[in-house]
């Protein structure tokens, strides 16, 4: 004990040395240990200057540079910025490949679903300047992602591959970034490959956003060349970021991820003054108040700094952790404790909502505990992904999950078996339905079963609206035929037909989100051998003819495939459910009848005829008498078996059923 006593003074000797202040006096009448114990936790508040951070430290905020790399999928964000890292030396050069895509499924699929944040230190013309790197996702499902990310930049670099040229992304992001007033710097990438054609994409760069072709950076990213001149490009076009060191802390939450020991930890943009470990914060949103533990920036992972100042973007996280998920609001503002009427917040950007639904359900109920505890961790990473609790006559217990888009829900499914081991089924993904009730009530549905029948309809329901999105398709003049028969026999309606180049147009379409989802994007890559690409965004609810479908085995409806779609679609919807679920239903020893009805109309049924027992093969002789009774029996039978037996429908059937 008198060890403890003596490192307990000797810290607390240090601790006066150092802030050149004595403790308070009701802290020196406590026993040294106890005061040691009182700001252990706080100890870390004095950390020594690492070699790092006095290069930082000497460099002013003029020298700031906050950029991001915006382009479609596919055309080399992720190894562009590779390349970047590696020429400031923050990486070494020919270790790993896709740095910054730290999931398993985007190294997979070659794929950015989160956007991912480095800080660099480039010297230019003999001056150290602090650049800040985002890699965004390219996929339309993640473009909240994107918008999350511009509100920490200044400038962008709109990346365009030279073989595919300007894609349906490409037009969204540079939209986007334009309508925040980000510098933009047109970026040429894959100038090596055989077929790029750079002449024709620094036309389509003029056309299509009036950016000059003389100030685009011609690059390959994957071999380097050309890759050194971005990077001046950068300290020169894109603006430092403005702020006050002096002011009162003004800091934007941009992001934030879960640690298992340290809590939520939030990305953050610092607009005014500082924050350092040992500060008392307060978020706007919520009004809760924290004690800030560490601060840092990702350089490339997470590195512990003394101070974060006006200008720069780094992580935080407190002491004690934030434990919940929901308290870091996207595009909340925190300032210090007593700095609240003086700190303006920063107008917030919304957060995303769900598009598309399923109903998810683990194949054996036995593992139902082990997979609420793999949704609820992956819904730590993941805010945008909305969960309650379901139950079906048929799967069990499950959840209702909304995701972002039918990519979003895919990625979902691939993490949760890959990181977690999960076996689970996955309902064919629905969309939102707005009822307008008789009273004049409104009600968004997201769950087919909560949808009224078409008998309760006529009674109740005024109208039933249905959401639509602005859909934009690049593609190559050849298959403009095609692309449109096929938006028009998904009920589209066609907006603007644009040829931008000689050889290149694009098509820009209303159409039904359900029809979207409908696995509309792989019939489009299909029709167009993979040339063309899409984009979408919200259009609102329409007025629609909008009906349930519900498929009944036995007359009873099986509540796990209920589906809710256009009263165009019932007939062919209802003809393939039928035929398919007969294939994977096992027979009985009574008729099994399957149906898909709207309502009290059959759109579509299949018999499954029973097995039969040959009840006369014990007849040796020809006695018609006896031969009718034991026929007359054994129907009598079936009818009393078909009244009283219920089909028992294994989950195997369900998967292979519901399986894409």
């Amino acid at each position: 004990m008198r060890s403890c006593v003596r490192t307990a003074s000797s810290l607390l000797q240090c601790w006066r040395t150092q802030t050149g202040r004595r403790t308070p006096s009701a802290l020196e009448r406590l026993p040294p240990a106890f005061s040691l114990l009182r700001h252990a936790r706080h100890a870390h508040v004095f950390r020594a200057q690492s070699d790092l951070e006095k290069r930082i430290a000497d460099i002013p905020l003029e020298r700031y540079r906050n950029f991001c790399i915006v382009a479609h999928v596919d055309h080399g964000k992720s190894t562009l910025s590779d390349r970047l890292l590696e020429l400031t030396g923050t990486i070494q050069p020919g270790g790993n490949k896709q740095i910054l895509d730290k999931l398993d499924v985007e190294r997979e699929r070659g794929i950015t679903v989160k956007a991912q944040t480095c800080t660099m230190i480039y010297k230019h013309k003999g001056e150290d300047y602090l650049l800040h790197l985002v890699d965004t996702p390219g996929h339309v499902d993640f473009r909240a992602e994107v918008s999350r990310s511009y509100a920490s930049c200044g400038g962008a670099l709109l990346l365009v591959d030279a073989s595919q040229g300007v894609q349906a992304q490409t037009v969204a992001n540079f939209y986007l970034a334009f309508a925040q007033g980000l510098t933009l710097v047109p970026v040429i990438n894959k100038i090596d490959l055989p077929h790029a054609d750079t002449p024709r994409v620094l036309e389509q760069l003029r056309d299509t956003f009036e950016l000059d072709p003389d100030n685009a950076v011609l690059v390959s990213a994957k071999t380097g060349v050309n890759v050194a001149a971005l990077l001046p490009t950068v300290v020169e076009k894109i603006p430092a970021p403005v702020g006050d060191l002096s002011a009162p802390l003004r800091m934007l939450l941009v992001d934030s991820w879960y640690d298992v020991y340290k809590g939520v930890i939030l990305l953050v943009r610092i607009f005014d003054g500082q924050v350092k470990p040992g500060d008392n914060l307060r978020s706007f949103a919520t009004g809760l108040k924290y004690i800030v533990g560490e601060v840092g920036i990702m350089y490339p992972d997470q590195t512990p700094q003394t101070v974060l100042k006006a200008g720069q973007v780094g992580y935080i996280h407190f002491n004690p952790g934030m434990k919940r998920s929901q308290e870091a609001k996207v595009g909340d503002t925190y300032t210090t404790v007593g700095s609240e009427k003086l700190v303006e917040p920063y107008p917030g950007f919304e957060e995303p909502k769900s598009m598309v639904f399923v109903a998810a359900f683990p194949t054996d109920q036995d593992n139902y505990e082990h997979l609420e505890d793999s949704i609820n961790h992956y819904i730590l990473n993941d805010r945008s992904v909305t969960l309650q609790k379901e139950s079906s006559d048929a799967l069990g217990a499950g959840w209702r999950m909304g995701f972002l888009g039918t990519l979003h829900c895919s990625v979902f499914e691939d993490r949760l078996r890959q990181e977690h081991g999960a076996n689970i089924i996955i309902t064919p993904p629905s969309v939102p339905f707005k009822v307008i009730w008789r009273d004049g009530t409104e009600q968004i549905i997201s769950n087919p079963n909560d949808f009224p029948d078409q008998d309760q309809a006529h009674m109740k329901v005024l109208e039933v609206h249905e959401p639509y999105v602005s859909t934009t398709v690049t593609l190559p003049a050849e298959y403009l035929g095609e692309v449109m028969k096929l938006c028009e026999s998904n009920r589209g309606e066609q907006k603007e037909l644009t040829f931008f180049t000689a050889t290149q147009v694009i098509l820009k379409y209303d159409l039904p989100l359900s029809h979207l989802v409908d696995d509309f994007f792989g019939k489009l890559k299909g029709t167009t051998k993979g040339y063309a690409s899409l984009d979408y965004e919200d259009a609102g609810f329409r007025k629609s003819n909008i009906v349930k479908l519900n498929l009944l085995v036995n007359s009873i409806p099986v509540d796990a495939v209920a589906r809710v779609l256009h009263s165009s679609q019932v007939d062919r919807v209802g003809r393939s459910w039928v035929e398919k679920f007969k294939e994977h239903v096992d027979r009985q020893m009574f008729e099994v009848v399957i149906q898909a009805a709207v309502g009290r109309r059959i759109v579509a049924r299949a018999t499954i005829k029973p097995f039969r027992k040959d009840v006369l093969a014990k007849l040796h002789a020809s006695d018609l008498s006896r031969r009718r009774k034991l026929l007359e029996k054994q129907k009598e039978g079936r009818k009393k078996l078909r009244a009283v037996g219920s089909v028992q429908i294994e989950h195997e059937a369900f998967q292979k059923f519901l399986a894409k």
